[in-house]
């Protein structure tokens, strides 16, 4: 059997916790604490370290889903939670498009701890004030050739969705590395 790191990161209240939860066998390993009265008009509480989940794709194939932190007073978990990462989903929040820079810094910065597949989830895209796909892509500065997905974390098939192209991507990217 073989088991897949994959990082699911994203701002702050992006759903990261909640696409970890909807799709996981186990009950999800969660470090969250209540945060202060101002945050909490967004939720009432943070991951802090990490958010641990697990699903078994098939006989040969486990995924391992780790969240990070969305506060960057917590990045210091990014690059550890990075090591060993297949890949990695950005989360974005769809109709707060005042995370959208703190959303694209955080591509960045993974993409600089490991040259791994990635796919960008545009969460909450159910809600009625959700950003459009192609007006959220030009805002984030997304390359046209990176895969940039509708999400709604509750919902379990959309989760699938979502993890399926990343490890469509990662598959893709396995085979082109095994041609060189």
């Amino acid at each position: 059997m073989q088991t897949v790191k994959i990082v699911v990161t994203g701002p702050f209240s992006a759903g990261k916790t909640e696409f970890i939860r909807s799709v996981s066998e186990i009950d999800v390993v969660s470090t969250e604490r209540k945060i202060s009265a101002e945050a909490e008009k967004i939720k009432e509480s943070t991951t802090v370290a990490m958010d641990f989940g697990r699903i078994t794709v098939d006989a040969e194939l486990v995924l391992y889903l780790f969240g990070t932190p969305g506060q960057r007073r917590f990045d210091f978990m990014w690059e550890i939670l990075s090591e060993g990462m297949l890949g990695f989903i950005v989360m974005v929040d769809s109709v707060r498009p005042e995370t959208f820079r703190e959303a694209r810094s955080i591509l960045e910065t993974f993409r600089a701890y490991a040259p791994t597949p990635y796919v960008v989830a545009a969460n909450k895209q159910d809600l009625e004030d959700a950003w459009d796909l192609d007006d959220m892509r030009v805002a984030l500065r997304l390359d046209p050739n990176v895969k940039f997905l509708p999400c709604v974390a509750h919902d379990k098939e959309s989760v699938k969705k979502v993890l399926l192209e990343l490890l469509y991507t990662i598959l893709a990217e396995m085979e082109s590395g095994n041609k060189a």
